[in-house]
């Protein structure tokens, strides 16, 4: 018979941040996930030298200097600094939206005539109350960098045209004036030197792990070997848990085509975005680029957004307004389970950048006596 203080469902980097900081509080843990890995969706794999992010780019950026402190306590970061690219038929543009993008797009070079350009053609599309995303978004940024720089992505990501999607999915579109590619504004960024696979690894010293085994067959392996626990941290599927009884929340999945390819440099950029809806993957990764051009050859992973099915891995939450009903119901039956917590990505219905998951799981473990 083994009794452990919690029982938590998921290896991914909520679970094993809270399994962590309940470790050393002196608590008990058992870790199960339905993977045959740990890390989850940041699992990093070494290939001729080069970490391959299996599941597609994952750059870690953040503001808070508490969470940038507690990471960097696992792992030596490198200063990688992520500036994508984005090809739209025979043209190269840089990404976000900046000077670099809009000297290319119409051939200027001040901010002045780059803000003239774009209230131009804002103003003659004259929306005044967006009804959908297409309209949303010509309203925020004109309509060159709405044609080329967002419709098609967009449409491939969410597999419907811009103009069946919700004015809501874009609050507004980041412009900068400045010639600047660094795509993300918060001070500390970078990648694990030697991947992520091993952070995971150090949050869950101490913890027993069982792999390859989903909630479902586990509870029927725990009768059987007399496995107990007190309390249940649950970061899978939110309405899985409750077995669908109220139906399916909807994601959206990605499906990734790794090649290796015998040469040193692909792409000369960690991560190029194809923006045509003809080209049916949105971005190509180059993984060597993310530790500055380390390894033998290169792995290149395209990505291919498709709708999520059961079995499926479920990645980006659809949060319309119909599933954020739904799930708002299930949230209500999560709060009468006794003994049970409901944290992460698909525990709470919700995407999230990597330093929010270790912030709201630090959080999580905090409110634990």
């Amino acid at each position: 018979m083994i009794n452990y203080d919690y029982l938590i469902v998921g290896a991914g980097l909520y679970g094993a941040t809270f399994a962590h900081m309940m470790h050393k509080k002196g608590k008990s843990c058992l870790v199960i996930d339905k993977r045959d890995h740990i890390a989850g969706n940041i699992y990093t794999e070494n290939q001729h030298n080069i970490n391959v992010h299996k599941y597609g780019a994952h750059i870690f950026h953040t503001s808070d200097k508490e969470v940038w402190e507690f990471i960097n306590g696992f792992a030596e970061f490198n200063h990688f600094i992520n500036s994508p690219m984005a090809v739209y038929k025979d043209e190269l543009y840089n990404l976000p939206f900046n000077m670099n993008t809009f000297s290319k797009m119409w051939n200027i070079r001040t901010p002045k005539e780059a803000m003239k350009k774009i209230e131009e053609q804002k103003a003659a599309l004259n929306i005044l109350n967006p009804k959908n995303l297409e309209e949303q978004a010509l309203s925020l940024v004109g309509t060159d960098i709405y044609t080329k720089l967002i419709k098609g992505y967009t449409e491939k990501q969410w597999g419907r045209d811009c103009r069946d999607l919700p004015a809501s999915i874009i609050k507004r579109l980041p412009v900068r004036f400045t010639y600047d590619n660094n795509y993300f504004n918060d001070p500390y960024q970078g990648i694990p030197k030697g991947g992520y696979t091993q952070i995971v690894e150090k949050l869950l010293e101490g913890c027993d792990i069982m792999l390859n085994i989903s909630y479902e067959d586990f509870l029927k392996k725990a009768v059987e070997k007399g496995i107990s626990w007190n309390r249940l941290l649950y970061t899978g599927m939110i309405d899985e848990y409750f077995k669908f009884s109220l139906g399916h929340l909807k994601y959206r999945t990605l499906k990734f085509e790794t090649e290796y390819l015998e040469e040193d440099n692909f792409q000369g950029v960690a991560v190029v975005n194809y923006n045509e809806r003809e080209i049916p993957y949105t971005r190509i990764i180059e993984h060597k680029h993310f530790e500055f051009g380390a390894g033998d050859g290169t792995y290149i992973t395209k990505e291919y957004p498709d709708e999520w099915t059961p079995g499926a891995e479920p990645y980006y939450p659809v949060n319309d307004d119909e599933n954020t009903l739904l799930y708002e119901k299930y949230k209500a039956l999560a709060e009468k389970e006794v003994n049970v917590i409901f944290g992460g990505r698909l525990g709470g219905y919700k995407y999230y950048d990597m330093d929010k998951v270790i912030k709201a799981a630090l959080e999580c473990a905090a409110n634990e006596k």
